[in-house]
């Protein structure tokens, strides 16, 4: 038997957020300058929630494929506009929405495929319940993991330009010249999947896991969902930020291995 489900009252919530207005209060006596956005981002999260809430209430109650699909849309949609807007370094024209937009896309979509069919298997197989908070940690995991990449690569090949050249000049290919700075970047990309590995279950415990012990789940079966959780986006994350910095590389490199700083989005 499992433990009974906890409901929260919204002066329960509003009295959640009580440490949060300290630190906002602290933030403004000592003119940290921060005071104006912590409360902004606060009443956007409420605001976003809230209406999520709203919107997923009726898809779960419709169970409806198009309306599944037309809600993963927009997130994947939000998703890609957010990696194309945390690039320090764009590229120019449509590649700035390529390779990471991309990548997040056709990456995400396959492993969520993936998922519902192979291995959780619900029916029916769009069942909103399990799609979209899936899609969601897919995307929200990918989509950092490939914007700490591009700007990691990106960035080298600005710095380290001569020393790239250089290793072109003495024959090495393109691919050749960028690797080491290429492999720097993959790591960058995934140092916060490590990290959340190597901390799950003995420093915290991770959201999903957390979520259906609060809701009454035996901590074993927990701990299942949360392992195949964690398997999936370390696998997304890497695949995705590995796709798009090839890409990005394959862009700012002609078929003559020549670096091209040039396709960058020019600064002023």
């Amino acid at each position: 038997m499992g433990a009974e489900y906890i409901t929260l009252e919204y002066w329960e919530v509003a009295a959640s957020a009580l440490l949060l207005v300290i630190t906002a209060g602290l933030a403004l006596l000592f003119e940290v300058g921060l005071a104006r956005s912590l409360a902004w981002v606060a009443l956007r999260m409420v605001a976003q929630l809230l209406l999520v809430g709203l919107v997923l209430k009726f898809i779960f109650a419709a169970t409806n494929g198009w309306i599944t699909l037309a809600a993963a849309s927009v997130m994947v949609g939000m998703a890609m506009r957010e990696v194309m807007r945390r690039q320090q370094r764009p590229l120019q024209g449509v590649w700035r929405w390529l390779p990471g937009s991309a990548s997040l896309l056709f990456v995400g979509v396959l492993a969520l495929l993936y998922t519902l069919l192979v291995v959780l298997r619900p029916e029916p197989w769009h069942a909103p319940r399990q799609l979209l908070p899936i899609f969601g940690m897919i995307l929200g995991n990918s989509m950092t993991g490939i914007t700490l990449g591009l700007n990691a690569i990106t960035e080298a090949i600005t710095r380290e330009r001569a020393a790239i050249e250089a290793r072109l000049l003495l024959g090495c290919s393109r691919w050749q010249a960028v690797q080491p700075f290429a492999a720097r970047a993959l790591r960058m990309a995934l140092t916060p999947m490590i990290n959340a590995m190597a901390a799950a279950g003995i420093i915290s415990l991770p959201g999903m896991m957390t979520g259906q012990i609060l809701a009454g789940a035996p901590p074993v079966e927990a701990v299942k969902y949360q392992l195949m959780i964690m398997f999936l986006i370390a696998g997304v994350v890497g695949l995705a930020a590995l796709a798009a910095m090839a890409g990005t590389i394959w862009r700012l490199t002609d078929e003559r291995h020549r670096l091209r700083p040039d396709r960058f989005v020019q600064a002023g």
